[in-house]
C-alpha cells in the first residue's frame, strides 16, 4: 500500500512563510474555516489564545499550509515551533525550473526576500541554493 506524503517546515512565523512561500511557488494558501474555529473557541474545545488574525482573518495560530494548482502534489505545512532554526537542514525542497530558467527564479526569489547561499555543479546539472526569509534551504534547478 503506498501512502501519501505533506511537508511539514517548524517555522516562527508560519503564516508569513506560507505566503512567502505561495508566492514563491505559484501555489495558493490554503484558507481556514473561520466560523468553525469561533465555534471550536465558543464550545470550549480550543481557547482564542489559540488563534491569531493574519490578513484581517481569524486563524490557527500554529500552522499555515500551501496548496499546489495543479493535483497530485503534497500540501505543504508551515508549523510554529518556539526555537529558531540553528543548523543547516538535513531535508531541503528542490525547486525545479529548468536551466534556462534559473537564473530568472534566483532573481526573483531574492526579490521576494530569499538570500543566496552558493551555487553548485555536478558534471551537467547545476543549482542555486538559497535560504527563505526564515533561512531554510532550498535550491532552485
Amino acid at each position: 500500500m503506498a501512502f501519501d506524503v505533506q511537508i511539514t517546515v517548524d517555522c516562527s512565523a508560519p503564516h508569513d512563510l506560507a505566503d512567502w512561500w505561495a508566492q514563491a511557488l505559484g501555489w495558493q494558501v490554503e484558507p481556514q474555516d473561520e466560523a468553525f474555529i469561533r465555534r471550536t473557541v465558543d464550545t470550549g474545545a480550543a481557547t482564542a489564545e489559540d488563534t491569531t488574525t493574519h490578513r484581517d482573518a481569524l486563524v490557527w495560530k500554529v500552522g499555515a499550509a500551501i496548496t499546489s494548482p495543479d493535483p497530485g502534489r503534497p500540501r505543504v505545512l508551515f508549523q510554529l515551533v518556539p526555537e529558531p532554526k540553528a543548523v543547516k537542514n538535513r531535508l531541503h525542497l528542490d525547486v525545479r525550473v529548468g536551466p534556462e530558467r534559473v537564473e530568472a527564479e534566483v532573481a526573483r526569489l531574492i526579490g521576494l526576500g530569499a538570500r543566496e547561499l552558493w551555487r553548485g555543479r555536478q558534471g551537467p546539472f547545476a543549482w542555486v541554493t538559497l535560504a527563505d526569509p526564515e533561512g531554510n534551504e532550498f535550491c532552485v534547478t
